[in-house]
């Protein structure tokens, strides 16, 4: 398993780009110029996720999730993304690992994700979204 091969190269990009999105869409002034779209086109029809809380969310949940929380931040959140690695990989899927660590309005938070990502050439960066499981490394400051 190569950390350059083409489908790892395709789903960093993603992870990355994905929380820019966020970062966009979670920011009143920037949430007007996002394409939200962009989420609905990165997501597999069979896509689940499980974030720190343990709930498990469908595609549709999650996507209602993100929509529901758009413009909530006044410049005070943001991502960064650390240590991506690939623990599994096909000639058409890949699971990646990687560290999230976010602050919002001033509460430091760090997570460890594990994703599952097929390759499909009509998703953003060649890749979806199929299984996303999140667990607290430190959760949010109170």
């Amino acid at each position: 398993m190569s950390q350059q091969s083409p489908l790892f190269r395709k789903a960093s990009a993603e992870v990355i780009d994905f929380h820019r999105f966020f970062e966009a869409w979670y920011d009143a002034a920037t949430a007007d110029h996002t394409d939200f779209g962009r989420c609905e086109r990165t997501f597999g029809q069979a896509f689940h996720m499980i974030p720190p809380t343990g709930r498990i969310f469908d595609r549709a949940e999650t996507i209602e999730l993100i929509r529901a929380n758009r413009a909530t931040f006044q410049g005070n959140f943001t991502i960064e993304i650390s240590d991506i690695r690939a623990s599994y990989e096909t000639t058409d899927t890949i699971v990646l690992t990687y560290v999230e660590a976010q602050t919002r309005a001033g509460k430091y938070s760090r997570r460890q994700a594990s994703a599952l990502f097929t390759a499909s050439s009509s998703a953003p960066n060649g890749v979806e979204w199929q299984h996303l499981h999140e667990t607290w490394l430190q959760m949010p400051e109170t």
